[in-house]
């Protein structure tokens, strides 16, 4: 029960790597709030937990949308009166080199990936300035390397890396005692990644399935529960002294 008490508000819960934070911040303890464009999906997943005896809220959120983070903030608060864990989760991603990409879909990817992030802190600061709190910015190994076909993912993502940095020295400079992290996570087998390579051709999928497993020295992509295990600690008092960091779970992919 690392998170007994707390409220942690996770958004594109509905699927991948949000649904298995949502399940595990529920098994620690906590009372979630599953925010996602598919209400569906969010529906099926606060359901599972009450089942399993957990409190959860699903809400439909577009994350790219000012005026709906506001209200999905207030309707947290209206349902568990507080707020501790913010996971800034929801995420897209188009694959395309800097030729082959187009402003459309470079702006659409920025909108959902960075934007939102920027929206999410900033409502999670004005709740959490006072009582404090964690946010979990969910970028990505992309954020830190790059990759000559994901132009506009490898922005968005290494813009939430370093945008996390100047929101936890804000707070840090304000004495808010919230925790500002990012998680960076390697290859893993979620619906965003399957659907990304749906996109491609056979040859060219199967060219980058072999090209990534080839590279990650522990020989497998990841699971969406490995990623939540590192979010578990990073909602938790377990990591008090860290803010502004980056915590990478990738496989050693990065480690070359």
């Amino acid at each position: 029960m690392r998170l007994k008490d707390k409220v942690a508000l996770v958004t594109g819960g509905g699927s991948g790597l949000g649904e298995a934070i949502c399940q595990r911040f529920a098994e620690e303890g906590a009372a979630i709030v599953v925010t996602d464009i598919n209400e569906a999906a969010a529906n099926d997943v606060a359901t599972a937990i009450a089942n399993q005896g957990g409190k959860a809220l699903a809400l439909h959120q577009d994350v790219t949308d000012e005026a709906r983070w506001q209200a999905v903030i207030t309707e947290t608060l209206g349902a568990f009166n507080g707020l501790n864990i913010v996971v800034n989760n929801a995420g897209i991603a188009i694959p395309g080199s800097v030729e082959e990409t187009s402003l459309e879909d470079w702006q659409k990817t920025q909108s959902v990936n960075l934007d939102a992030v920027f929206l999410g802190t900033r409502e999670a600061i004005k709740v959490m300035k006072d009582s404090g709190g964690s946010i979990i910015n969910i970028s990505s190994i992309e954020g830190i390397i790059g990759d000559p076909m994901t132009a506009a993912y490898n922005a968005s993502k290494g813009g939430v890396r370093i945008f996390t940095k100047s929101a936890a020295l804000h707070c840090a400079d304000n004495g808010y005692n919230i925790r500002v992290n990012s998680i960076h996570p390697g290859y893993v087998m979620t619906p965003l990644v399957a659907n990304a390579l749906t996109e491609l051709d056979e040859a060219e999928a199967e060219q980058f399935a072999n090209r990534i497993l080839s590279s990650i020295p522990l020989g497998e992509m990841g699971q969406p529960v490995d990623i939540a295990n590192g979010a578990v600690f990073l909602a938790s008092d377990e990591s008090r002294y860290m803010t502004g960091s980056e915590l990478v779970i990738d496989g050693g992919y990065t480690a070359k």
